[in-house]
């Protein structure tokens, strides 16, 4: 007779690498699916369900302390339908589960993500990490899951009347109410001030540790910046909020000085130690960061920091079929972080006398220690500062620390290194289009814009259905890879996006996106969120894009669309304006439409017109260079020149760097 399913571990042909980590657990792990979701419902048994992803250190230490333990493993499979979720492959269940976390616990979850579900799925019981044994105030897993089975076994009554109340509030938080209009501009001006508060001044960032980068915030200030100087009223603090905050992180520790790239978050409020894992989300992230500073600045070290950050992308996290991964681990086989540690002896081992007391003194390894004994590498010295201390040009110096990085980095990569999460997710991927585009323009690196097209084709090829910010975070990919190096085709790819984002997400009553399509599988709730967290928020990405695109192409529903999920999060955005800065970006063009620019001509006119278009920080322009034989919604097909727009209204063409200046003045 053949085992049944549910008596072994399922997971050794998972798509995701992740839960391949966990097919040799004594665990009956089951991926979240139809055969384990009947087992639980037809044997009437509790759900432990088990949320986290390859990058995650505290995932991999419940993992070695309960699920290769064989006793725990014995007491899972006997009592519960043990179910290990990828958070990054299904964050419809992980904003779900999350948010029950929160209503059923006080307090914001994380991961891991451990939760009791009824065979309907709703949970009764939730946490995070549960070590093996009792510790430091922590219940013991075993005696969690032994507390567990009594209260399923003697208190179903409670349970179920637990679950209506929850669930009538996840219908609750799921539905919404438009007021029928979008904010003014109050939430806008509220959120600088909240950010203001918040922010750090001697190191950077807002609030204290853990200390994340919040990407989003810094591009609110930036936009509140580049506003600000159109209307004669430079906020100068917004600009030293968000280009202090970046100069701290790229100085510190979450700064990856050696190969380039951000850690996830720093464990101190210095930018210090971080937690050493690498997303591709947020460094796609922050590469835009960087570029926006430079071109706000025109300030190199925010140019190096966006630069590196990319090779590091393209290097390290590009795959060989196309796309890139998703994570380095912060774990490699010895240690936490080891990949990343050095000593002044292992620094010398590997570069010349002159570029070890070059490194010993700038990444400050002649002072303390700053981990388990090794030092973890940031810029304690500035080169102008060296250049006085040891008494050698600035320049020399820039050259020295360029073949020594190469060197540590050449030496480090014969380290055990951490293991990479290869799964390939289109929102993070179209992230990373967006920022290498961006920053390919900005920082004139052709080769950069190349590899954003080589994503795009990969993405392309390979799409299939998904979540709502694999949709509107491709479409804000795709709009700005266009003003990069047009495309006739990827026009008619941007409205195919934008029309599925109508059909299959849109509440087209109330208003906004729903993170699900409606043909999505069933599932407790169908979430909808405004606010942004590590990643932007989807609906604040589909409202910006929409309403780009529907001045682009001049198509009114796009226009509508975009306006109407505005107005849907309306009272969100009023209630906590900071914790919505992409839709903060998105009510700011719609109070204030995009400027386009659609530039047609030969070569040499083209770059004479878009030089004098991109001459300063305008992340509110749109600026087209199309095929000279197509038609936009925002010129006619004859003539050469340059074309300035802002909503319904166009200015006479300009044929010269002086007349489009004179334009783009005019419509500010």
């Amino acid at each position: 007779m053949s085992q049944s399913p549910l008596s072994t571990n399922r997971l050794a042909d998972a798509s995701s690498p992740y839960l391949r980590q966990h097919a040799d657990n004594p665990v009956h792990w089951q991926p979240w699916d139809d055969t384990a979701l009947a087992a639980a419902r037809q044997l009437d048994r509790p759900i432990l369900l088990s949320i986290g992803y390859s990058a995650c250190h505290w995932c991999h230490v419940m993992a070695h302390e309960c699920f290769e333990h064989p006793a725990i493993a014995e007491q899972m499979n006997a009592s519960f339908i043990n179910i290990k979720v990828d958070r990054e492959e299904r964050p419809d269940l992980d904003r779900i589960y999350q948010t029950a976390h929160q209503l059923l616990v006080g307090r914001g979850g994380g991961w891991p993500l451990t939760l009791f579900l009824t065979p309907d799925q709703m949970p009764f019981f939730a946490g995070t990490y549960f070590p093996a044994e009792p510790r430091q105030g922590m219940p013991g897993f075993g005696d969690v899951m032994d507390r567990i089975a009594r209260v399923w076994r003697d208190h179903r009554d409670e349970i179920d009347a637990q679950n209506a109340d929850l669930q009538r509030v996840l219908d609750r938080l799921s539905s919404v109410e438009s007021r029928g209009r979008i904010p003014d501009s109050a939430p806008i001006d509220t959120a600088r001030r909240q950010l203001g508060e918040r922010f750090d001044p001697a190191h950077g960032g807002f609030g204290s540790a853990p200390k994340f980068p919040q990407p989003m915030a810094l591009e609110r200030l930036l936009r509140g910046y580049a506003r600000s100087q159109q209307r004669g009223e430079t906020d100068r603090g917004a600009l030293h909020m968000a280009c202090h905050t970046l100069r701290r992180m790229a100085l510190g520790g979450i700064y990856d000085q050696i190969g380039g790239g951000f850690a996830r978050y720093s464990v101190d409020g210095e930018w210090m130690i971080p937690h050493f894992e690498k997303m591709l989300c947020d460094n796609a992230l922050l590469i835009g960061v960087a570029s926006d500073a430079f071109q706000a600045t025109g300030d190199r070290f925010f140019r190096r920091i966006a630069r590196e950050s990319a090779e590091w992308a393209l290097r390290e996290m590009a795959l060989p079929d196309g796309g890139f991964a998703t994570s380095l681990d912060a774990d490699s086989a010895d240690g936490e972080g080891a990949f990343y540690l050095w000593t002044p002896e292992a620094v010398r081992e590997v570069v010349n006398e002159d570029e070890a007391e070059l490194v010993i003194r700038r990444l400050g390894l002649d002072e303390k220690p700053n981990f388990d004994g090794r030092w973890h590498p940031q810029v304690h010295m500035a080169f102008s500062e060296l250049a006085k201390a040891l008494q050698t040009p600035r320049q020399t110096l820039v050259e020295r620390w360029k073949s020594a990085q190469q060197k540590l980095r050449d030496a480090r990569e014969q380290r055990p290194q951490p293991s990479r999460d290869d799964k390939v997710l289109t929102a993070w991927n179209a992230l990373m289009i967006r920022s290498l585009a961006r920053a390919g323009r900005f920082l004139e690196l052709p080769e950069l814009i190349d590899a954003a097209e080589r994503t795009e084709a990969f993405i392309l090829a390979r799409l299939r259905d998904g979540y709502l910010d694999d949709y509107a975070f491709l479409l804000t990919a795709l709009i700005e890879l266009q003003q990069a190096r047009w495309s006739d085709a990827r026009t008619q790819w941007a409205q195919t996006i934008a029309e599925t984002l109508l059909t299959r997400f849109e509440d087209s009553d109330a208003g906004g996106f729903y993170f699900t399509a409606q043909d999505h599988e069933a599932l407790i709730q169908r979430p909808r969120t405004w606010t942004d967290d590590a990643l932007p928020a989807g609906n604040g990405l589909a409202a910006l894009s929409l309403n780009r695109l529907g001045h682009w192409l001049g198509e009114p529903r796009y226009l509508k669309a975009a306006e109407h999920t505005l107005a849907a999060a309306a009272d969100s955005i009023e209630e906590a304006p900071a914790a919505h800065c992409t839709l903060l970006d998105a009510l700011d063009e719609q109070l204030d439409p995009p400027q386009l620019v659609v530039i047609r001509g030969d070569k040499a006119t083209r770059a004479d017109l878009r030089d004098t278009a991109e001459g300063s920080f305008q992340p509110q322009r749109l600026i087209f260079t199309p095929d000279p034989a197509q038609a936009t919604a925002a010129a006619p097909i004859e003539g050469t020149g340059a074309w300035v727009c802002r909503g319904q209204t166009c200015l006479p063409r300009a044929t010269s760097a002086a007349e489009l200046r004179d334009r783009l003045a005019n419509t500010q």
